[in-house]
This record gives C-alpha cells, structure tokens and sequence, in this order.
C-alpha cells in the first residue's frame, strides 16, 4: 500500500442471501457488490458512477461497515477497517463520514440544528465544554454558508439545499478526514445542485478533504473527481483519470453512459447509441463477462470467459477487446 493511499479496498464482496420455504433456506446470493478493488488517494476525490442497481450505494457502505461485508479488505490509513473492533471502529468513524442523498431522510426530524450538531460532539468527545459546543455549532454553520439564526430550526423548516448543507455541518462536526458523497445533489433542485457541488470543492481545499463521490451522472462526476471508476453489476469494469474516462472510453458500457449524456447544442449531438435490454438481476449474472448480453461487440468468448481488468498505461478496463467506439471495428484482442 502506497504511504498516499488513504483508502484502499481489495476484493470486496457484499452478498446479500435470498432465502425460500416455510424455513427460510437459502437458495441464492444477490451479488450487490462482487469483488472490487480500488485505491483513493490523500486530497483526491475518487468518483464511483454507474446506473442505478450498479451496487455504488452498497459498496459505500460496506465500506464504512454500515453494513457486514461477504469477502475482501478495507484499509483507511493503514488500519483494517474489515476487521475493526466496535471500539476501534468507533474511532475510525470520527475520520470516515458519510453524506447520503436524502438530507430530509439523514436528519432527525424531532431535533433542531443545534441539536443535532451538540449531540454529534458530546458522543465523540469533540467539545470540553457546552459553550465550547455552541460556538463551534456556530462556526459548522457559517462554514456551510448558513448562520447562527438557523441553529434552532428544525429540518422541515428548510429548503432542500439547506438541508444538504445542514447534513454537511453534521459531518464536519467530528473533524473527518475522509466523505463518503452518496449522490448528494440528486434530491436537489437543478439550480441548487451547483451551489451544493460547489461548496463541497471549497470545503475539501479549506480542510484538507478526501472524497469518495458517487453518483449516475458523469458529467457532475467529471466536474467533481481526480480519477473515476465505473461499475457495473457490482463489478468495476473501467478505471482511470477522470478526462481519460471521459474521452477515450475503452470499455463499451462507458462509452454507452457517455452517449447518454444529454447535450445541449442539436450540431454537437452524437450518434444516438441505445444499449440492448435491460439491467440483469444481480440474483443471476450473465456467465463470462456480465455486460455481454446487451454489448454490440460481444462474442463467443465475452459468454464463457469473465474479463479481467486489464491495465493499458493506467487505464483500466474489463474489456477482451480494443474497441474504436467511432468507426465501431475491433481493433485488436487482448
């Protein structure tokens, strides 16, 4: 493990059993995340995209250990994460936070601003004093771009975007070093996304942030994210520097993402590419490579051998093929 890597994640596996019969037996695995590896690195942030069902959420959590894992490692700073006892996870969780997509959903409506961020400091010991508290409560709220009138609100009394930056003073109120960004701006109006994206980038270079973004929408995640990883099916099938993901797709379910992107000027627009079929259930994977039954350049072999992600300088991709996307020919095989 490189002395930058603040986060790394080797084969993880989150399996979820489903069961049949009056007893309840199992007779089958959903394969929500199957097997993922990756690296996020001190001050970046990491972007992870894909549809939805893709297995982003799951894997945020596993993660985190919000949820127990099947197989595999997670490593934040050096320390198992996989492994942690609740006393040492505990400790880990002051470093490692999340942020979810449904600010209204994330905070409890029974309590005000106040609160909440008070409480969040009184169970990690973060304040010494309850004065001390309020002032910091104070201090989280204007970093957010609030102020001191909204402490003694509660969560109905705001805006959507409102709430977003009352879940982030949450967060930061145990001083973390690691976000986890679960589709952020997804409940959010359009012209308050930006806002949202915005603060987020300034609040990562005022407090030395690392971020790990999730989200289906990759031109917000190529405005966001250093490098991106894409998954599919609990598998990442592409992996590399944000503006390589962007332009020079080599894996053929990017390439499909990037044409669905909407574009704005009716000249610029590209060859309508429409993916066959539907997502398959992630109770029964395709054999070989899972993307293979909606790939135009499928062959016999992407039934029957399962790709690996192989690395063509830095860039990663679970493709058996090299594919020009523009002329649509096979360029060679790997």
């Amino acid at each position: 493990m490189e002395d930058q890597d603040i986060l790394v994640v080797k084969g993880l596996k989150t399996w979820f059993p489903t069961k049949s019969g009056i007893i309840q037996r199992t007779v089958g695995y959903v394969k929500a995340v199957d097997g993922i590896s990756f690296n996020v690195r001190k001050g970046e942030t990491f972007g992870l995209v894909g549809e939805s069902g893709s297995g982003k959420t799951t894997a945020a959590r596993s993660i985190l250990r919000l949820i127990e894992t099947t197989a595999g490692e997670v490593y934040f700073d050096g320390t198992s994460v996989t492994t942690a006892s609740r006393r040492e996870l505990r400790k880990l969780r002051r470093q490692m936070q999340i942020i979810f997509q449904d600010p209204y959903a994330s905070l409890d409506p029974r309590q005000t601003v106040n609160s909440m961020l008070m409480e969040t400091m009184k169970i990690h010991g973060i304040a010494s004093s309850r004065s001390e508290a309020h002032g910091r409560a104070i201090q989280l709220l204007q970093i957010v771009g609030l102020s001191e009138e909204h402490l003694y609100r509660f969560p109905h009394e705001f805006s959507g975007g409102q709430r977003q930056r009352v879940a982030v003073a949450r967060v930061l109120a145990v001083n973390p070093e690691f976000l986890i960004l679960d589709e952020p701006t997804s409940f959010l109006d359009v012209s308050v996304q930006a806002k949202v994206l915005n603060l987020l980038k300034e609040l990562q270079d005022k407090l030395d942030l690392t971020y790990l973004f999730i989200s289906h929408n990759l031109a917000v995640v190529h405005h966001m994210s250093d490098r991106v990883g894409v998954m599919y099916l609990g598998k990442i099938v592409e992996l590399a520097d944000k503006n390589a993901v962007y332009h020079f797709q080599k894996h053929p379910y990017t390439f499909h993402l990037m044409a669905a992107i909407p574009l704005p000027d009716p000249e610029a627009r590209k060859k309508e590419v429409l993916l066959m079929g539907d997502v398959p259930s992630p109770v029964n994977i395709p054999s070989g490579c899972r993307f293979h039954p909606r790939c135009p350049w499928a062959t016999d072999r992407c039934t029957k051998e399962e790709p690996p992600l192989y690395e063509e300088k830095g860039h990663l991709v679970a493709c058996h093929y090299d594919i020009d996307f523009k002329s649509g020919e096979v360029k060679s095989e790997r």
